[in-house]
């Protein structure tokens, strides 16, 4: 899955957030949304425009947003 197919972020669109293409659905909206656990079929319900594969493009985003983020331990 290439996310960039599916995701766009455009100066004039909600002021440059990550949104799903040719909408202005927003990247971090659609993924709050699975963090509070709606499913797939409840966001493709309440946001008509967009598919399934535009969810899991949300969640290659995420993934390869998160892979560079170095987490350092404390040492106790």
């Amino acid at each position: 899955m290439d996310w960039k197919e599916r995701i766009e972020s455009k100066p004039e669109v909600m002021y440059g957030k990550p949104v799903i293409k040719d909408t202005r659905v927003p990247v971090d909206l659609l993924l709050d949304k699975m963090a509070a656990g709606e499913t797939v079929e409840d966001l493709l319900r309440a946001y008509p425009r967009i598919t399934k594969e535009d969810v899991y493009a949300c969640l290659a985003y995420a993934s390869e947003a998160v892979k560079n983020v170095l987490v350092y331990s404390i040492a106790s």
